[in-house]
């Protein structure tokens, strides 16, 4: 038997002390005048109540109500609300100290006993005194009520102990039926029978035989047996029957004042404190004393039992302490789904599969019989235990068998089994198992007779050893772990951390839990890689969970880890468990009575994280959707790991939807939201986050909104929308604002405009001036007519002023829009929508994002309309969803766009460089430098930096060799804009032309070294990804197939004029090439089978098969389906249910919604039964293992493709008759031409 101290203070010197019988708190009343209230788990003060005067002496809680009654030196006792920390009342009567105060378990009393040599029993309910007890003749140091019976027993310094009856007290104080007058008189009267002998409470026994003062005495919790202490050093111990009590036995060992003694309240012990700074435990049969505990140089004071717990708390001279006799964690060990453990001194075995239980093995010979087991190790081959038991620094154990069937008598351990001397033992192989001897430091490896086969010494001092795999010990030091090795007797690995009590496996073995008193180092199995996780009160137990998640249990929590570390709540307790096993939603454990429990749990939370950390996005989304997991700790989670967009599926909250959208930068979403909040700080908001992203279209939205006039016009000018500016001119004028007028006639480069609003306002002269300057005459007079003309500016005009501008000069004008920038959202690198972002949008279902952000009733928002006249209605309640929102038709997944099978490289034929002349030298020995641009063209081999230094026709050559490209006309725009964009032009002095700058885009890269450097590029991969194949898919979904083939076409040809920066972005490149021409591929298929069913509606096999040959473009899968879905109506119509069956199974192969695979199931069903097809065609064989389609005539090549020509810029195959014509598809390169591939980096 061993003190385990659970919490321990500092504090003056303690007189009360108290647990609440529910909370995990303890009173302590001081000397100095102060109560304290600890928790003692945590180990945290939780208030100071300050009202004695004088020491406190009394303490003790309410069973129920949140009550705290103390008594002190200054005769008062006080009664508190320890959950508003507030005295509620005091009561007065006693004329001496207090020294108890207690509650009773049933009625509104409580009991005092004082130095005044009385007893007071109070009702709180009434603050009333209702009894004073007399008969002691000395103080009275102790008072307390019996458990069950109207009974109290008191300890005085008189030298004796008496036990009182109090039912009278009881039948006076309650009556369940009414009472008759005589009985109400009598109450009533009952205040003048104190005068003269109250019969409420009388002396029942005065048990004499202590020599000196009694200090304390206390009933038995179950038993008809009292204890008590005195200042002669004796403990005794008295029995009562109905009719007398007499004197059992006395306990003596102490050598000063004993303080206190009571019953342990579950087995025949009795517990003592004294001054001679000791805590003894005491054998109630035998009175011999069990085990002493002594303190250096603290006197002990007050003793007190958790009514409930097997808790015990005493205070001295410096502090208290709270501290346990025994160990409550039963040993255990997990096989399978076979759980052996031991209760009651018996090991016991649970099959959790059949739910048997049963007793195996008696252990009640093995070690103290106070103290249980403490671990237990189970050998599978052998079918047998290991059973160890430690007291103190001396451990023994028992190697036995176990029964196979558990029928017939129980067998003791020691009789079936071999008996050994050790600390620590548990089995490490099939025949051998190690034995620590703490004492001497050594490991004696045994074998199953017990025979001694090997000692090994440790590396370091150990206190305990765990099974650390086979032949391998885990050895726990004071300063960590160490992984030995039995055979090879060296250290394999360390990990530092705090002495370690517990070793958890996984299921699998790969992971191990280091449990400690408040910290669990989580490691490999190797020990290589740890995480520490830190809990303030104290760690129980732990188990893995099948997908490697630890849990384990607090005093008052089961919590989760993960193996990076994170950990979480799952569930609260009411009172510790120790874990055994996890499966699914049940935790297996085992209770402090070593009692079997299943406690159900939600792992939604910690499967979550998991797939989170893992990066299994599927099962991430699958969570989300099928889960409710909500609340603020997972937003947070997820805003602290970077994943502010997987936030955005929980948010029920729009507001705080609104703040994660714009925190994540998904502008659909923010606009989505702010259309259902429609208030005018969200929309500021959203145009300032949608600027800083360069999405002008929600920018213009956003002002539109909030009748932002002035901004509006400002972002149509930088845009280049004159249409749209000229109509918020108009708008100015119907407003009346004359600012934003002549703002607008300013932009606009409107002269007219401007001298109207300068007439409008009254500057004539102004007006005058700005006509005139301008060379509208006709104005100018018409202005100088209406109002009379000063002699100054008449002067100013016969001197010239207002003369038109001189050649050199230009008239006050905003710059030309060079490009239509208001078409386009300025580019992003890196703007590519992330896994959850294309998971939100595909389940919008072409509607809103999120369904409570539908506004019903309500008309779409046209920004074009609202110029024309709704811009003028002050109506702010006008919501709805922009045209221009990503819909779930965008299919948007521009990774997914390069996962498509690659065309074999051509092998890349050497070539001359193509490099422009340089001009001979003037005169002899004095050659110029090279310019910037001669080095763009030595340096690379790619068009675009040839197009970029402004040699055309070298980069025209490049790509008639590299691609054979033969028409240039649509990629003049590109080759202007690779040159424009390479140059810069910094005006200089005004006599002088303009510094002509050209423009680097590796300039760091290449350190400045001219042999190096390369021209700037209008465009990148990124932004041609984020920009234009995203509208091109949008264009797909919403069955813009023309405005599609337009916008992949062009996307090709601004492709071929990128240059890349790498190998892996000249391949992107190419990928990106090769997905144009699928889609031009097939969305020409389609616009074919369109026009000839227009034209032609009884070719049926012809169409039948374009849409046959539609399904094989390479394109996304949501588009493949879209083909798919179309083929199968077309051959369902025509009646050939074997052709729309191959289709539908291509079909649920992508993993369509469900209606659509409903239908492709119930085509499938009719194609089972009838797999014919009515109508013969000839041009599809689904058979075919290779489907090569011809780009020019629509119809699948035999063969493979075989002795198909091909194109050599985007790879497109065509039948042998195509052979020296354009390209369908680029329609920029000629046919079958033989060339070196297209270079994209230098």
């Amino acid at each position: 038997m061993q003190m385990l101290t659970k919490f321990e203070s500092k504090s003056n010197r303690v007189k009360g002390i108290a647990f609440h019988p529910k909370l995990p708190l303890l009173a302590a009343s001081l000397h100095n005048g102060s109560i304290q209230l600890w928790n003692y788990q945590t180990g945290t003060i939780y208030d100071r109540l300050e009202e004695h005067d004088g020491p406190v002496r009394g303490i003790c809680f309410h069973p129920t109500q949140p009550l705290l009654a103390s008594g002190g030196d200054d005769y008062k006792i006080k009664v508190w609300n320890h959950k508003t920390r507030k005295c509620l009342f005091t009561l007065n009567g006693h004329l001496d100290y207090v020294r108890t105060v207690y509650f009773h378990h049933e009625h509104p009393w409580i009991l005092s006993a004082s130095d005044d040599q009385t007893i007071r029993i109070w009702n709180w309910q009434s603050r009333t005194c209702i009894a004073i007890l007399t008969g002691h003749n000395h103080y009275i140091m102790c008072a307390q009520f019996h458990p069950r019976e109207d009974l109290i027993v008191s300890a005085s310094m008189d030298q004796t102990v008496r036990v009182w009856d109090i039912s009278g007290l009881r039948k006076k104080n309650t009556s369940a039926q009414p009472m008759s007058i005589e009985e109400q008189i009598a109450r009533a009267n009952s205040g003048q029978a104190d005068l003269f002998g109250n019969t409420d409470a009388m002396v029942k026994y005065v048990l004499e035989g202590h020599d000196r003062g009694v200090n304390w005495a206390s009933f038995h919790p179950t038993l008809p047996l009292i204890v008590s202490a005195g200042d002669d050093r004796q403990i005794k111990l008295w029995r009562m029957s109905d009719t007398k009590a007499w004197e059992v036995d006395t306990c003596r060992g102490h050598f000063n004042n004993v303080s206190c003694a009571l019953f342990h309240p579950r087995h025949e012990l009795i517990i003592s404190d004294a001054e001679d700074k000791t805590i003894r435990v005491w054998d109630m049969g035998k009175r011999t004393a069990v085990q002493t505990f002594r303190r250096e140089s603290d006197r002990f004071w007050v003793l007190t039992a958790h009514p409930t717990l097997n808790l015990f708390a005493a205070g001295h001279d410096n502090g208290l302490i709270v501290f346990k006799l025994e160990r409550e964690r039963p040993a255990f060990a997990m096989h399978q789904n076979v759980l052996y453990y031991v209760r009651d001194k018996q090991v016991r075995s649970l099959d959790y599969s059949t739910g048997v239980d049963q007793a195996m093995l008696s252990v009640k010979r093995l070690g103290n019989q106070y103290v249980q087991p403490r671990t237990l190790s189970f050998n599978p081959a052998e079918r047998s235990v290991i059973v160890t038991s430690v007291n103190g620094d001396n451990g023994v154990f028992d190697l036995a068998p176990l029964p196979r069937d558990g029928t017939g008598d129980l067998a003791e351990s020691s009789s079936v089994g071999k008996r050994g001397q050790g600390s620590s033992a548990i089995f490490v192989a099939r025949n051998r198992f190690a034995v620590l001897d703490k004492a001497a430091q050594t490991i004696e490896i045994r074998d199953l007779t017990n025979t001694v086969t090997k000692n090994i010494t440790p590396p370091q001092p150990t206190n305990e050893i765990f099974f650390g795999g086979t032949a391998s010990l885990i050895l726990s030091t004071a300063t960590g772990v160490i992984l030995y090795d039995i055979q090879q007797q060296r250290t394999l690995a360390e990990i530092t951390s705090p002495p370690v009590k517990y070793v958890v496996w996984s299921v699998d073995g790969s992971m191990v839990a280091l449990l400690s008193k408040h910290t669990i180092t989580l490691a490999n199995k190797n020990l290589t890689s740890s995480n520490l996780i830190h809990e303030t009160i104290r760690i129980k137990s732990a188990a893995w969970d099948e997908s490697g998640v630890l849990l384990y249990s607090t005093l008052n929590h089961i919590k989760y880890a993960l193996p990076q570390g994170d950990s979480g709540i799952i569930k609260t307790l009411e009172q510790p468990v120790y874990l055994t096993r996890v499966r699914g939603k049940m935790v297996s454990c085992l209770d402090r009575s070593a009692k079997p429990q299943s406690i159900s749990i939600d792992p939604t939370e910690y499967r979550f994280k998991l797939a989170l950390v893992k990066g299994q996005y599927d099962e991430v989304l699958s969570i989300i959707k099928n889960s409710n997991l909500v609340g603020q700790a997972i937003i947070a989670f997820l805003q602290k790991k970077g994943y502010p967009e997987i936030a955005l599926h929980f948010v029920q909250d729009k507001s705080t939807r609104f703040d994660l959208a714009i925190e994540c930068g998904n502008l659909e979403v923010a606009l989505e939201t702010a259309e259902a909040i429609n208030a005018e700080e969200v929309w500021e908001r959203l145009g300032s986050a949608a600027l800083r992203q360069g999405n002008h279209k929600i920018v213009e939205r956003a002002y539109q909104r909030t009748k932002n006039f002035d901004k509006l016009s400002f972002l149509y000018l930088i845009t280049g929308n004159m249409e749209k500016l000229a109509k918020m001119a108009v708008i100015a004028d119907r407003r009346g604002d004359h600012m934003s007028r002549f703002h607008n006639a300013l932009y606009l480069g409107d002269a007219a405009a401007r001298a109207n609003v300068l007439k409008d306002v009254g500057l004539p002269s102004l007006a005058y001036a700005t006509a005139k300057s301008s060379g509208l005459l006709d104005q100018a007079a018409s202005i100088a007519d209406d109002a009379s003309m000063t002699e100054a500016l008449k002067e100013m005009d016969l001197g010239g002023a207002f003369d038109l501008p001189s050649e050199g000069s230009s008239r006050l004008q905003p710059p030309a829009s060079v490009t239509p920038a208001y078409q386009y959202n300025w580019p992003i690198v890196g703007g590519q929508e992330s896994f959850f972002d294309k998971a939100l949008m595909a389940d919008s279902d072409g509607g809103p994002i999120f369904k409570d952000n539908a506004v019903n009733g309500s008309k779409a928002h046209d920004m074009d309309s609202w110029l024309d006249g709704d811009a003028l209605d002050d109506d702010n309640d006008e919501e709805g969803s922009e045209d221009d929102a990503v819909s779930a038709g965008d299919f948007g997944e521009a990774e997914e766009a390069w996962d498509l099978a690659e065309e074999e490289a051509v092998a890349e034929e050497e070539e001359d460089a193509v490099v422009a002349p340089l001009e001979e030298s003037p005169i002899d020995g004095l050659a110029p430098g090279s310019s910037e641009a001669e080095h763009w063209l030595r340096n690379s081999p790619v068009a675009a930096d040839h197009a970029a230094a402004g040699s055309f026709e070298t980069a025209m050559t490049l790509l008639t060799r590299q691609a054979g490209i033969v028409n240039f006309k649509p990629l003049k725009p590109f080759f202007t804009a690779s040159f424009l964009s390479a140059h810069a032009y910094l005006p200089a002095a005004p006599s002088a032309g303009p510094i002509p700058l050209h423009l680097r885009r590796n300039n760091e890269e290449s350190e400045g070294e001219l042999a190096r450097v390369l021209p700037a590029s209008p465009r990148n991969i990124k932004e041609i990804t984020a920009t234009e194949l995203q509208e091109g898919y949008k264009a797909v979904s919403a069955n813009k197939l023309q405005e599609a083939e337009a916008i992949f076409r062009n996307m090709l040809h601004r492709l071929i004029l990128t240059p890349a920066s790498s190998e892996v972005e000249a391949s992107e490149i190419q990928d990106l090439i090769f997905l144009c021409r699928e889609y031009i591929l097939g969305v020409s298929i389609e616009l074919a089978r369109r026009d000839l069913v227009a034209a032609e509606p009884g070719n049926v096999a012809r169409n039948l098969e374009l849409a046959a040959l539609f399904t094989h473009a390479q394109m996304q899968p949501q588009h493949q389906s879209l083909a798919l879905r179309i083929a199968m109506m077309e051959a369902r119509k025509a009646n050939n249910l074997a052709m729309a069956s191959s289709f539908a199974k291509r079909l649920l192969s992508l993993s369509p919604a469900p209606k659509v695979a409903q239908s492709a199931q119930q085509i499938i069903s009719l194609a089972d039964r009838n797999p014919r097809d009515a109508v013969e065609v000839p041009g599809y064989d689904p058979l075919e293992r290779n489907f090569v389609i011809c780009a020019g005539s629509h119809v699948l090549i035999p063969g493979g493709g075989m002795g198909s020509v091909q194109d050599p810029l985007t790879g497109a195959r065509y039948l042998p008759e195509f052979k020296g014509t354009l390209c369908k598809i680029s329609q920029i390169s000629e046919v079958g031409r033989v060339c070196s591939g297209l270079r994209s980096s230098a």
